[in-house]
């Protein structure tokens, strides 16, 4: 049947919101996480008022929704702020803002109870943290591991050491331990982020010196979001050095070699989630972090060091099927996209109380973080000729060991526009920062 022109085509949902007005149409368009703006703003009404009204059920239903509403909401507002969300803004917003609204009284006690028991009782912390380190490993292209690995390791154990060596020195002069400065500064911020470095650094620091991973989430994370800013800040300084020194980038690539490079490029294929998969995957993250606490009791090191190195060296030896590191990697993009920013918010709520975080902020403080991210840039750079790489480029990767894990890296190359460097940032990132972890917990279990 053919349309009559003359009557009225029934409106189309475009259509609909034509007539609506440039409100309704923000409101219709605009998502909160993966959740549509007005759909959000009904589910956060229901949890705060469920919250105000002390029925929030006190499981795990009640704290994932009030932690995931947060964390959509804290991330969403943090990639808004100009300026802000260039530096890691969702980072810093997910994990300070909670701690500030805890220390003036904003969550009731029983919200406050349903949240720990969810992170402390529950244990999510654990589960993210195997999630994050072991399928983010699993899901690491191989030629990219071995090659990557064989190609950025003398750029990332020279700027280890000389941002080890600088650290300390600077830390020194505004009056800080070598121990302090070490296992509370430059580890942190040399450690691969919040989820792969800072979590596992807690809870080995915890099972080592004794206190609650709470206390040492609180004395690590700032240094981490320090070292992260002055990371894009050496980002964006280098690229501009690039170009009006075209000599010494590749725009974008880091090795004088045209056909490494392209092996590089071919090998960083992204993974498909498998849903059937993930089952199995998830068995797969549990039984290396059950590997690793078996371990610990015959090595006396802590399990979720252990779980990453072996973690690596499977991945390494190819003993895991194919189908079972992708349903591992499934997991972790799972977890990484769904549960970090809502993570955060737990930790900032429960781990990191305001008065410890500021109490370690300082002017000295600052400078030495500073200090230690750039020396790391600068080993980079003076190093690369000696390695067929270009210097902004090699530079700029190395800087990436000081970032905040993924969400770090893609801040840092976004600051220099060379996203083409992930495959090396990454290996900056994980290899370097699980290494870091590895190296620290063995150093400070024979310290004590």
């Amino acid at each position: 049947m053919k349309n009559n022109p003359l009557q009225p085509t029934p409106p189309t949902p475009a259509s609909r919101f034509a007539f609506a007005g440039p409100a309704s149409r923000l409101l219709s368009n605009t998502e909160v996480g993966t959740v549509p703006l007005i759909l959000f703003m009904g589910i956060a009404m229901i949890v705060a008022l469920s919250a105000w009204a002390g029925v929030l059920p006190k499981n795990m239903i009640g704290g994932l929704a009030v932690i995931m509403t947060l964390g959509f909401a804290f991330a969403k507002i943090g990639r808004r702020i100009p300026l802000f969300k260039d530096i890691g803004g969702p980072a810093i917003l997910c994990l300070m803002l909670p701690s500030v609204l805890v220390y003036f009284g904003v969550f009731q006690k029983h919200t406050l109870d349903t949240v720990h028991l969810l992170m402390k009782e529950a244990n999510l912390l654990y589960f993210v943290i195997a999630c994050l380190v072991v399928g983010s490993i699993l899901g690491m292209n191989r030629i990219i591991l071995i090659q990557g690995m064989l190609r950025m390791f003398v750029p990332l154990v020279v700027g280890t050491v000389m941002a080890t060596i600088v650290g300390l020195a600077v830390g020194s002069l505004f009056g800080y331990s070598l121990y302090h400065t070490f296992f509370f500064i430059i580890v942190p911020i040399i450690g691969g982020g919040i989820g792969e470095g800072i979590l596992p650094l807690s809870l080995a620091y915890s099972a080592i010196l004794g206190q609650t991973p709470d206390v040492y989430v609180a004395q690590l994370a700032p240094a981490a979001v320090v070292g992260n800013i002055f990371a894009i800040i050496c980002a964006g300084v280098l690229a501009r050095l690039g170009s009006r020194r075209p000599t010494l980038t590749g725009n974008g690539m880091l090795i004088r070699s045209n056909e490494e490079n392209q092996m590089f490029t071919r090998a960083q294929d992204a993974q498909q989630t498998d849903f059937n998969l993930m089952g199995g995957g998830l068995l797969l993250i549990c039984a290396f972090f059950i590997v690793g606490g078996l371990f610990e009791n015959i090595v006396h090191i802590p399990g979720p060091v252990l779980m990453i190195l072996i973690a690596v060296l499977c991945k390494y030896a190819r003993v895991i099927p194919a189908s079972m590191e992708q349903g591992a990697h499934s997991c972790y993009k799972f977890v990484s996209a769904a549960l970090v920013w809502p993570l955060m918010i737990g930790l900032g709520m429960l781990y990191v109380p305001l008065e410890s975080v500021v109490s370690v902020f300082s002017v000295g403080y600052v400078v030495v973080c500073g200090a230690i991210v750039i020396a790391m840039a600068l080993s980079g750079y003076f190093i690369a000729s000696r390695l067929n790489m270009y210097p902004v480029e090699a530079a700029i990767v190395t800087s990436c060991h000081s970032g905040l894990g993924g969400t770090g890296d893609v801040a840092i190359l976004s600051a220099a526009n060379r996203m083409s460097l992930m495959p090396f940032a990454q290996i900056a990132t994980r290899i370097g920062g699980a290494s870091t972890v590895i190296m620290a917990t063995l150093l400070l279990s024979w310290l004590v």
